[in-house]
């Protein structure tokens, strides 16, 4: 009997840890959508990775940076919708900058969902993951790029250098958020498993979907 009983309480704890590792693993999956889903990056594309392509790059950058041009949005969606409508200021801008600088390739700035390796700037890192993406392409865009958080604007101009901005960070970011961008070592791997999931899920929505309709 004594056995029994202590071999209930050994499966009582493992299924407590089980359920509790499970909620963690959720709440932390959550909170990264949430981050993926509340911010716009802006990326930049040289031309090529020449030294000339790469300091123009920069150039662009900086000038973008300091236009404000999203300034006053207070959403992802606003921002978006003020960044669809100002494409060809962007473009002009950063136009501008390169005229300036004896250049005369092409702009293309657009609004997409944009594929990101793990990225670090400054002091955080952002996951790798699909984000909505203000992209800014200079000629055949092929050189190295330059990648920031432009909303809420993360990227504070500072002399030739380009600083995060810590009091955004903490006025636009929850605890669990800044956790995700402070310490990404601690959930790489969660990470990864979470996105397999959800894949994994999608694929079997549209299977089901795909069933429903040849029935």
């Amino acid at each position: 009997m004594r056995k029994k009983h202590e071999l209930i309480l050994a499966a009582g704890l493992v299924l407590t840890i089980l359920i509790s590792n499970t909620v963690g693993f959720v709440r932390d999956g959550l909170a990264l959508d949430r981050l993926r889903g509340s911010v716009l990056r802006l990326h930049i594309l040289a031309e090529s990775d020449s030294e000339r392509d790469q300091t123009l790059k920069l150039r662009v950058r900086d000038a973008l940076l300091e236009s404000g041009i999203l300034e006053g949005a207070d959403s992802l969606a606003e921002a978006e919708a003020v960044a669809a409508d100002r494409l060809p200021d962007i473009e002009r801008i950063a136009e501008t900058v390169l005229r300036a600088n004896g250049c005369d390739l092409p702009v293309e700035a657009e609004l997409a969902d944009t594929e990101f390796d793990v990225r670090t700037y400054g002091d955080i890192t952002m996951p790798a993951g699909t984000y909505r993406a203000l992209r800014v392409k200079i000629g055949s865009a092929q050189g190295h790029n330059w990648w920031c958080v432009m909303y809420p604007s993360l990227c504070v101009p500072a002399a030739c250098e380009v600083t995060d901005d810590k009091q955004t960070e903490l006025e636009r970011f929850d605890d669990e958020e800044l956790d995700i961008m402070y310490e990404p070592e601690k959930y790489e791997i969660r990470f990864a498993i979470w996105d397999k999931i959800k894949e994994l899920g999608k694929v079997l929505v549209v299977q089901s979907d795909e069933n429903e309709t040849d029935a």
